[in-house]
């Protein structure tokens, strides 16, 4: 199938795709609009939201990229992230994140950890994470024996487009979770702040110039997995051809054939062998695929 024909078009990505939900939550405004419909309150940020923003505790460690990250005029810090596929380990990765972001919170030298940042981490997603049927699930640190809280300033939010208690949140949030999927839809929105929302995500849509961004992101991603797909099949052949050394000099050396027989049977060099046929004769009682484990941990 011509990938290009099923590539989805800059038009149909809705607010829960990756790629225009950091589009539009670069603008201020808008970024300041979905908090504070969100939190229920006006959230007012300092400078420009930062989206796809890399964070890392060391340069040696794991690189995560923070869908966008914003932090406002009293310093809370927020990151909110547009989750559509189910990974199955979403509670996890949000503890990941806020260790991370956590971590740069103070500065060097800084011995009052009172001084840290409350910090928001939020998912919006079109399934229920928890099976509940709740339209949003905010956890905080609490006491198992006196329910007690924390008090740490850390609060993660897992959103569901999908809840069934309306009741429970604004009809503005309700609004916004329906829009965030349904972005191609033509919807009419019914508050200044969803109407501004829906107003900049017609713009960037209507941009050449992301479209062209659109397009390149997309194609590289595109040789990328064509780039992985190579390499794995070269690795494959690799370990086929591995394999089936393994198996040829095991039945040599059962023959009770020595180094130099075998690889001129086999029309390789000795030097070239030495390392797999000392491996085999040394696990000759293994199977195949257990020697063959082994010598790749020794090359």
């Amino acid at each position: 199938m011509n990938q290009t024909k099923s590539k989805k078009s800059l038009q149909d990505l809705t607010l829960l795709d990756r790629f225009l939900f950091a589009e539009v939550m670069e603008d201020t405004k808008t970024f300041e609009n979905v908090l504070s419909i969100i939190l229920g309150q006006d959230i007012s940020i300092a400078g420009r939201p930062q989206t796809e923003h890399e964070s890392r505790t060391s340069p040696l460690k794991r690189q995560v990229r923070l869908d966008v990250w914003a932090e406002d005029e009293s310093d809370a810090v927020y990151n909110v992230e547009a989750q559509k596929e189910n990974t199955k380990n979403l509670p996890h990765r949000s503890r990941f994140y806020q260790a991370l972001i956590d971590s740069k919170l103070l500065l060097p030298g800084e011995v009052d950890f009172s001084n840290m940042k409350d910090c928001y981490s939020i998912i919006i997603a079109p399934f229920d994470l928890f099976g509940k049927g709740l339209y949003q699930y905010t956890f905080q640190m609490t006491c198992n024996e006196t329910g007690q809280t924390l008090d740490d300033g850390a609060v993660r939010i897992f959103f569901n487009t999908h809840g069934k208690n309306p009741e429970a949140i604004s009809p503005e949030l309700r609004e916004l979770l329906y829009y965030m999927e349904h972005t191609t839809e033509n919807i009419s929105c019914s508050t200044p702040r969803l109407q501004e929302i829906q107003s900049h995500v017609n713009i960037v849509k209507s941009s050449e110039e992301i479209g062209v961004k659109y397009m390149q992101e997309w194609e590289e991603k595109i040789l990328e997995k064509r780039k992985a797909r190579a390499e794995g099949l070269a690795e494959g052949l690799a370990e086929g051809e591995d394999l089936r050394l393994i198996k040829l000099i095991k039945k040599k050396i059962q023959k009770s054939k020595n180094l130099i027989q075998i690889a001129d049977e086999l029309e390789e060099t000795p030097e070239s062998i030495q390392i797999l046929y000392d491996c085999v004769k040394e696990h000759l009682q293994q199977d195949n695929e257990d020697i063959y484990d082994i010598y790749k941990n020794m090359k």
